[in-house]
């Protein structure tokens, strides 16, 4: 499979999110190298923005309506930023069998967790974890975010300063 193919498709959801005001993260999830759901990040502008609208919940929401049966251990996450502990947890109990992320998330990314010190839940359902895949591509897109004096959303943040600095 193509990483650096498939983090592009990403790549172009999150500059889609950058487009649109939101912050800049994109998600492809590909089996049998097609992509059969994508999603970008929602719901960081405004004054009340949510930490619901993940750009990986937003394409799982439509990997599970898809009527095709697939086996979820085939099928591969590409993501622009580390996910969070909420949709690292999402993809475990779901079955995902590979995660593929570009930039890591200093202040919040949920990769580092040790599975064996989870629940049986969790660790029933390990992931294989490649990272870095087009990491300066999604840096600049967060860079440019971040530099945006109307984008409040994580100002301040320790992703921001962590991001901001390189």
């Amino acid at each position: 499979m193509d990483y650096e193919f498939f983090m592009r498709k990403a790549l172009e959801e999150a500059q889609a999110a950058l487009a649109a005001g939101e912050f800049p993260v994109g998600c492809v999830m590909v089996h049998d190298n097609k992509i059969l759901a994508s999603g970008a990040r929602k719901g960081t502008s405004g004054n009340h923005p949510n930490e619901v609208d993940h750009a990986e919940m937003m394409a799982l929401r439509r990997l599970m309506h898809l009527d095709a049966k697939i086996d979820l251990r085939e099928v591969t996450v590409f993501s622009t930023l580390e996910p969070c502990l909420m949709c690292f947890g999402a993809l475990m109990i779901s079955g995902i069998g590979t995660l593929v992320f570009a930039y890591e998330d200093a202040m919040g990314g949920g990769t580092q967790c040790d599975p064996a010190s989870m629940r049986p839940l969790y660790q029933a359902n390990q992931l294989a974890i490649e990272s870095g895949i087009l990491r300066n591509e999604s840096m600049k897109l967060l860079k440019t975010f971040f530099s945006e004096p109307k984008n409040t959303y994580l100002r301040g943040s320790l992703l921001a300063t962590y991001t901001l600095s390189q």
